[in-house]
């Protein structure tokens, strides 16, 4: 990845941490944009030394797509352009559907939608101009059979799988490829929503063919493959990372 600047949203989550890490270690210019400071200063202190890559962080509020534009437009010019794109901002709120407001539901798409077809707009051009450029959407399992209580979340995640087949029949010939990650269960912040822990745990390791609970080293891997020359001819696809607990 040296010589290559990507754009990271929700870097210094639980799944996103490790593969900035990665992706610096291989030698690319990563631009972690997370609305939470406490974890982007995290991130900074991990990747110090940590490769012949750079790291630059940048908190932004996602939900607020006017102050967000303005964000990236100036990260854009800072590192001038960005060869990849990973939308993985998310959030996940969980009651029963009657009891989310319109506002509610329309919070969760700005976020893990539209907040991505913001960043895509910005750094289509210079990809295009290049004749290169990686996308990357972070789905989720949960496109895979419903999930309850997470209506707009799963709504949001099937829409980005939407727009992955969408961006990647337009952008093809400009030699940007579009494809999609859906993550399983991983031991996450994601993870408290849920009242029964342990209960949970259980569940996931029955319902997996592989019987481990996945780590983040596991989507970093996924990632780095779908940002490398090597997948110059995959596009369009949603890769199931989830130990086997869905099968596509």
């Amino acid at each position: 990845m040296k010589g290559r600047t990507v754009l990271y949203t929700g870097a210094a989550g639980g799944l996103g941490f490790e593969t900035t890490l990665l992706m610096i270690e291989r030698g690319a210019t990563v631009v972690a944009v997370d609305r939470n400071r406490a974890k982007l200063a995290e991130l900074e202190q991990a990747a110090r030394n940590r490769g012949p890559g750079r790291l630059l962080t940048s908190d932004a509020d996602m939900g607020d797509l006017v102050a967000y534009r303005t964000v990236l437009e100036g990260l854009l010019a800072e590192v001038d352009g960005f060869d990849i794109v990973i939308n993985n901002a998310g959030i996940y709120p969980a009651k029963r559907f009657e009891e989310f407001t319109l506002e509610e539901y329309q919070a969760v798409q700005r976020v893990n939608v539209d907040a991505g077809v913001l960043a895509v707009q910005v750094c289509l051009p210079c990809m295009k101009e290049r004749g290169f450029g990686r996308i990357i959407n972070i789905s989720s399992i949960t496109v895979s059979g419903g999930w309850e209580n997470l209506s707009p979340y799963v709504a949001s995640k099937m829409a980005l799988i939407g727009l992955t087949r969408a961006w990647a029949r337009e952008f093809g010939p400009a030699g940007v490829t579009v494809n999609a990650i859906a993550p399983g269960a991983f031991p996450t912040d994601a993870e408290k929503i849920h009242p029964d822990p342990e209960g949970y745990e259980r569940m996931v390791l029955d319902a997996q063919a592989i019987k481990r609970r996945g780590h983040a080293g596991d989507i970093a891997n996924a990632i780095a493959f779908f940002t490398s020359d090597e997948s110059g001819f995959i596009t369009g696809q949603t890769l199931h990372v989830n130990g086997g607990w869905t099968m596509n």
